[in-house]
């Protein structure tokens, strides 16, 4: 199993459930409980969020943000962390779409490089401060 690497992925909220549902011969170890599920997945070198996703059978309308290696790389409507790589070691968070920013977040959070990327090619960088029309 040499091709193979360990990936430690958090589910939060009502996600939890699918921590369930992936395949038995891919899990290492497992815990589920209500409002999380742990769990540590031999995936193949290679795989990528998406891939992941896909084993765990999770809809996108489901998910919502998304932390890798304690990084921001997802939050809905801005999906950008489905092509990237996974590699030996990596912590994934993923939360329920309707799940509150994370407490230890409060103060703000590292962005991953990907996600960066997608907020500078946007014409409102991703960023609202004002939720009425300029001209009110």
């Amino acid at each position: 199993m040499s091709d193979r690497m360990t990936v430690e992925v958090w589910l939060y909220g009502p996600i939890s459930r699918y921590g369930k549902e992936i395949d038995e011969e891919l899990v290492q170890d497992r815990r589920v409980e209500r409002s999380y599920a742990e769990l540590h997945l031999r995936l193949p070198e290679g795989s990528t969020v998406a891939h992941l996703l896909d084993l765990l059978r999770l809809p996108p309308e489901e998910k919502g943000i998304t932390f890798i290696n304690g990084k921001l790389a997802a939050m809905p409507g801005v999906d950008t962390d489905r092509d990237v790589e996974l590699h030996d070691g990596d912590r994934l968070g993923i939360s329920h779409r309707r799940s509150m920013w994370p407490f230890q977040y409060r103060f703000g959070a590292s962005l991953d490089e990907t996600l960066k990327d997608s907020f500078r090619q946007r014409k409102d960088r991703g960023i609202h401060h004002a939720y009425t029309k300029p001209d009110e």
